[in-house]
């Protein structure tokens, strides 16, 4: 009797405990606790002045879900909300003329959504906008079936940095192709590198001077290459045309002024973004070097090519001054490295409508490749003398390079004489009869005859020796091309170069 009756007050304990921990389930339920949200920036910065590009970085923690994503804003820049899943970004705040500073603002977000898709979120007062989601059949509104995010509690005390923005002056100097020699022609290319702390994009202004820095152009902040000219040779103003890009299509409204011609001079830059901050100035060449730019003393121009050749050259200009003294200028390509020479070369070529480029059995193949056909199109007369001695690591050689510029079908079949005895004759063609023979005085190396191509140029000259016989030299239909298969200084045995020389510049190709 005893043992049920303990067994029944038992039971009623029991029905109680069950009775008050179903009413505790459905009468107190536990509420969803919103995420809270943390953020800091990389350690190489501070919290003192930043620069306008910074990276930030945040995290969440929520004690009963999962942080899906965040929400964020920049007090001052957008008060609109942006969504990311992310833990950090890069930002790039705009600048002002004065320092400022902006508030990060941002909030977790948990996994406590509601199971449907809603088009505007609201907490406390707060309007986070859109939901997001993947516009998959790009229409712009939110369809049935496409993916979202959908937001959960959302953090209701945001987490707020200030940052005190600092704008950082541009920088800027003369890239490593831009080296000028002592002396040039007024045709010159250079470029310069420019950045911004705050972003190369924030470069409004490149300023550009010619001796006198309180005389400057204004270019676009994103030119970094221009190629200057000068626009009239004869004009008592010597101001250069600029080409921005080196693009011949591409003049610049503006001229740069002050030019010395026959004199030292300077070329200065400074760059300046949209608050108005500058670099210096940078000149070029710097303080302790000297750029001297010469004024082309007529229409031709003898190119020398000849690798330590002061013999040579003394030979042609002795052989030149005969018939055009001091109305002529030389230019030793051997020795003078230009910036972006394969555009500087063509500019200053273009300063002259002559040309004679006489070199050895190594010429700048490269150069005359590219430097030819557009000085031809653009009215000027080039003669060629040189050989070409067999292609190697150091100079590359090829009847598909010499066709690039000269008018020639193909190589003999005999094989190249590496020396070609003194006493070999040059002999004039009958279309070209007025030509003065020639004779070879002393030994030659790497000589080909070739086969002239007929439909676009002739003949000139025929090698006759004991060790090789062909064309030797032709001249294009239009007489704005001549060229020689042999270094003209060692073929003056009978005395005739200087004649050949007047023959080709004053009565084919019009010198005066």
């Amino acid at each position: 009797m005893k043992v049920k009756y303990l067994i029944n007050i038992l039971a009623i304990v029991l029905l109680l405990l069950v009775i008050s921990c179903n009413e505790t389930i459905n009468d107190n339920p536990v509420e969803n606790l919103a995420p809270e949200t943390h953020l800091f920036i990389y350690a190489d910065s501070t919290i003192s002045q930043q620069k306008s590009k910074l990276q930030v970085h945040w995290w969440g923690d929520d004690k009963d879900g999962l942080v899906i994503g965040y929400l964020f804003k920049w007090e001052g820049i957008n008060n609109n909300w942006t969504f990311t899943s992310k833990n950090d970004s890069i930002f790039s705040l705009p600048i002002g003329t004065v320092d400022t500073s902006f508030n990060f603002v941002i909030s977790a977000i948990d996994n406590s959504g509601n199971g449907k898709y809603d088009n505007e979120v609201s907490v406390n007062g707060i309007n986070f906008g859109a939901e997001p989601f993947q516009d998959k059949n790009n229409n712009g509104i939110f369809d049935e079936g496409e993916p979202y995010f959908d937001y959960g509690a959302i953090d209701p005390t945001p987490a707020i940095q200030k940052f005190p923005i600092k704008n950082s002056s541009p920088k800027i100097e003369w890239n490593d192709l831009t080296v000028l020699p002592e002396v040039t022609f007024p045709a010159i290319t250079v470029g310069w590198n420019a950045t911004d702390l705050d972003g190369d994009e924030t470069i409004t202004e490149i300023h550009l001077a010619l001796n006198d820095t309180t005389n400057f152009i204004k270019l676009n902040g994103s030119t970094r290459l221009v190629s200057l000219i000068i626009e009239n040779l004869n004009s008592e103003n010597a101001d250069m045309n600029i080409f921005i890009n080196a693009d011949g299509d591409k003049k610049f409204s503006e001229n740069l002024p002050n030019l010395i011609l026959n004199g030292n001079n300077k070329l200065f830059i400074k760059a300046v973004d949209n608050s108005g901050a500058a670099s210096k100035f940078v000149s070029l060449p710097n303080d302790d070097k000297s750029w001297f730019v010469k004024k082309p003393k007529g229409d031709l121009l003898l190119v020398d090519d000849y690798p330590a050749g002061v013999a040579v050259t003394d030979f042609y200009k002795q052989k030149f001054d005969d018939f055009y003294l001091n109305q002529y200028d030389i230019f030793n390509i051997e020795t003078t490295s230009l910036p972006y020479e394969s555009i500087t070369y063509l500019n200053t070529l273009k300063l002259f409508k002559k040309i004679f480029w006489f070199s050895g059995s190594s010429p700048r193949l490269d150069l005359s490749n590219l430097i030819t056909q557009k000085f031809l199109q653009g009215g000027g007369k080039i003669a060629y003398s040189m050989t070409f001695q067999d292609s190697s690591a150091n100079f590359d050689f090829s009847i598909q390079t010499l066709q690039a510029f000269l008018p020639i079908e193909s190589f003999d079949s005999k094989k190249t004489i590496s020396f070609l005895f003194s006493g070999a004759n040059i002999v004039s063609s009958t279309d070209f009869s007025n030509f003065a023979d020639l004779s070879t005085k002393s030994t030659i190396g790497f000589v080909r005859t070739f086969k002239t191509s007929n439909i676009t140029s002739k003949k000139v000259y025929d090698l006759t020796s004991q060790q090789l016989n062909g064309e030797i030299a032709l001249m294009n239909n239009t007489k704005t091309l001549f060229f020689i298969g042999l270094p003209l200084h060692q073929c003056d045995a009978n005395g005739n170069v200087g004649n050949v020389l007047q023959e080709i510049f004053i009565n084919e190709f019009g010198l005066n």
